[in-house]
């Protein structure tokens, strides 16, 4: 199957994957909202015998089978650490002093 992948410039490291280049009119309202602008990014032939590095690929052909999109989302270790400051100098131990 003959697909389209565009990334979200508002939602790092989210992709839209599209059955139809450019066929945007198929998605939800809400998914419109919430990716922002897209930029395209590549145009692949996926068949379940293609490894994706991190997607199932199964899965993304049944969503693209089903529905004409998929949407795919950072992987969570990407969102745990988001969250966290970053590590700037080694912690302090008071009982030295």
């Amino acid at each position: 199957m003959q697909c389209f992948v565009y990334a979200s410039l508002r939602k790092h490291d989210s992709y839209l994957w599209l059955a139809q280049r450019d066929a945007f009119d198929v998605l939800p309202e809400s998914l419109v909202l919430l990716l922002g602008e897209l930029r395209f990014v590549m145009e692949v032939s996926l068949d379940e015998q293609r490894k994706l590095p991190i997607e199932d690929t199964r899965q993304v052909l049944e969503h693209l089978r089903m529905q004409g999109w998929h949407l795919q989302l950072p992987p969570q270790e990407t969102l745990a650490t988001a969250n966290h400051l970053a590590y700037t100098h080694a912690p302090r131990d008071d009982r030295d002093e």
